[in-house]
């Protein structure tokens, strides 16, 4: 069953950003442009890789009115650890939620029960509250900042410009399609 549309359910998490501990809840989220991005586990290997190559982007996603939050079973406290270890880490500067009870990634369809983790799932969430992209990874493949970052533009365009479409590997400001009967068979 798709997610699509799906509200985010209600949350409020504990969060590591800028140095220090943060309550986060759904009420925050709403209003703006969210990336929810599930990873395992802290102190893991391809999960640092994917962290950074989000940091390296984050300027541009809250340029683009998109805030990311970086979602794991572990606790706030935890990715503080992590962060006080780790020179890659110390790059993030966007929010760590804790989510030890599950709540946000059994919300998003992505706990792994059996070992209690999270998949490798990445949600772009609209400012009401509904998920509009998503995708879920092989825990040994890490995802790709750039894309996530040209997927949240695409979407942000459409939603915004009723009746267009964007076409495979559209980048913002290139051009669009306006589906129409003239356009069937032509493209």
């Amino acid at each position: 069953m798709s997610l699509i549309g799906k509200e985010i359910v209600e949350f409020n998490a504990q969060a590591f950003v800028n140095n220090q501990f943060e309550s986060i809840s759904k009420q925050d989220v709403l209003g703006k442009w969210s990336v929810f991005f599930f990873y395992p586990a802290d102190f893991t290997f391809v999960c640092p890789t994917e962290l950074e190559d989000l940091a390296n982007k984050y300027d541009e996603f809250k340029a683009a009115g998109c805030e990311i939050y970086a979602v794991s079973t572990d606790t706030h406290f935890v990715h503080k650890a992590w962060h006080d270890a780790s020179e890659t880490i110390k790059k993030i500067k966007y929010p760590m939620l804790g989510d030890p009870t599950g709540v946000i990634t059994r919300g998003f369809d992505v706990m792994i029960e059996e070992i209690g983790l999270a998949e490798r799932g990445t949600f772009v969430v609209n400012p009401e509250g509904k998920i509009v992209a998503y995708e879920v990874v092989a825990g040994n493949v890490g995802r790709n900042a750039d894309e996530l970052l040209r997927r949240l533009e695409a979407l942000q365009f459409v939603a915004s410009h009723d009746g267009e479409v964007c076409p495979a590997k559209w980048q913002k400001g290139k051009e669009t399609l306006k589906p129409s009967i003239d356009l069937v068979g032509k493209i």
